[in-house]
């Protein structure tokens, strides 16, 4: 995912407004003014800020919670310099962060983007857009690997059940992983596969904790789309697969998918096509199901601005058909969404934007879409992202956790200006 007016996400790091170390200075003097009366808002609070040290930084990824209420994600750098996965526990109001690996590089993997999944045993899995066995096509530190920790006596030990290769497999996984109630895990690569534009694919586990990846699509840049997005699949209670593709389709604006399991294997069908400008255009974030089956996400260019959109896919006789909830308007509205939504009990939908807001910093913001009598939808920006000591660029979405609060990362802010997890209460 590359923010708009970078080529890269590490470009964006380089051309922050002041070094590290001056932001740490700048960050304590903010922090002694914030006590002296510029408060945070008072449905928002960072619970732990990373260092850039060794409990990582840069953390650009998804949150999960297991049922004790921990938090897991991962961050891109930090740790022994290719980045970790970490927990983060409660106890009382604090929350406490630990290191449960940190990636060595190479045959290990690096970079970890977008975020673990657990398993019913308290295993995580996820994935590495860098490192491996195998170097292949791929640029010279690997193709990139998906992972298992395993805890063994408070250890955390590490597996690589597969390795990339930057063929038919794919190149550069930087999606979280989905598991299906047979155990098999399903993700996406953005490049690579048998027409360089990416992969769906699947493992399945076998004896003696080995692991067999295939490809069930292989993305042409055609109707089916191209460059598989940085959400991760989400699955109904049939078991059939739910995505996006951030480009390529009918309109080259990207598509939603679904792939169906049949006894002859899988049957992938364009959902929708994305129309761009002034209709959704460019879909980075995963999908989410409402309790009627509705699909709602986000797109990151589109809407009547160009600036992004929260879309609506609705099924009727066998075709879907998509409503505009929301284009954002920029400035302090905030623009450019790159995350998943999420709901409250009320239907209400909250997601993120990865820009905007009121701060100076243009840090993105949180926003809650609420439904009216007449069907139509109205924006609420419910946090601006301030920077440090504040978050700051919110490229991933929000988990629910209870008492209907929420949880989330920037890759910027916190007090060393090293990225962030938060947590919202609406």
């Amino acid at each position: 995912m590359t923010p708009k007016g970078f080529r890269n996400k590490e470009e964006q790091v380089a051309t922050e407004s002041f070094s590290r170390f001056t932001g740490r200075i700048l960050a304590v003097l903010a922090t002694l003014l914030m006590l002296a009366g510029e408060a945070y808002a008072a449905s928002e609070r960072v619970i732990y800020s990373f260092t850039g040290g060794a409990d990582g930084g840069y953390p650009d990824s998804d949150l999960v919670m297991d049922r004790a209420g921990n938090l897991y994600g991962t961050t891109v750098e930090g740790g022994l310099g290719s980045g970790t996965v970490f927990k983060l526990t409660q106890s009382g109001n604090a929350w406490t962060e630990t290191v449960l690996y940190a990636f060595k590089g190479g045959e290990d993997g690096a970079q970890p983007y977008g975020g673990v999944t657990l398993d019913l045993q308290g295993n995580i899995y996820g994935t590495t857009v860098v490192g491996g066995l195998s170097i292949g096509p791929c640029v010279d530190s690997g193709c990139g690997v998906v992972f298992k920790l395993t805890n063994c006596g408070g250890i955390w030990t590490e597996a690589v059940i597969h390795s990339f290769t930057g063929g038919h497999d794919g190149y550069g996984p930087g999606a979280g992983l989905t598991f299906d109630r047979h155990g098999n895990l399903y993700g996406m690569t953005p490049t690579g596969g048998a027409n360089g534009l990416g992969v769906v694919y699947q493992l399945k586990p076998g004896a003696n904790g080995t692991w067999q990846e295939s490809v069930i699509h292989a993305f042409t840049g055609d109707d089916d789309g191209a460059s598989a997005s940085a959400g991760r699949l989400i699955l109904d209670t049939a078991g059939n697969l739910y995505g996006v593709a951030t480009t390529g389709g009918a309109n080259d604006d990207g598509t939603a998918f679904e792939l169906r399991p049949t006894p002859s294997g899988w049957r992938f069908k364009t959902l929708y096509a994305f129309e761009g400008d002034p209709y959704p255009g460019y879909p980075y974030g995963a999908l989410a199901f409402d309790s009627s089956g509705n699909l709602y996400g986000t797109t990151y260019y589109g809407g009547a601005n160009d600036l992004g959109s929260v879309y609506e896919l609705s099924p009727a006789g066998g075709l879907w058909t998509e409503t505009v909830l929301y284009s954002f308007k920029g400035g302090t509205d905030g623009s450019s969404p790159i995350s998943n939504v999420v709901f409250d009990d009320k239907g209400n939908v909250y997601g993120t934007t990865s820009e905007g807001g009121a701060g100076q910093c243009s840090c993105g913001t949180v926003f809650k879409l609420t439904r009216g009598s007449s069907g139509t939808w109205t924006e609420t920006v419910v946090h601006s992202f301030k920077g440090a000591p504040d978050g700051g660029f919110v490229y991933n979405g929000m988990i629910r956790g209870p008492a209907e609060s929420f949880f989330g990362t920037t890759v910027h802010g916190g007090i060393y200006n090293e990225g962030s997890v938060y947590q919202f209460a609406p």
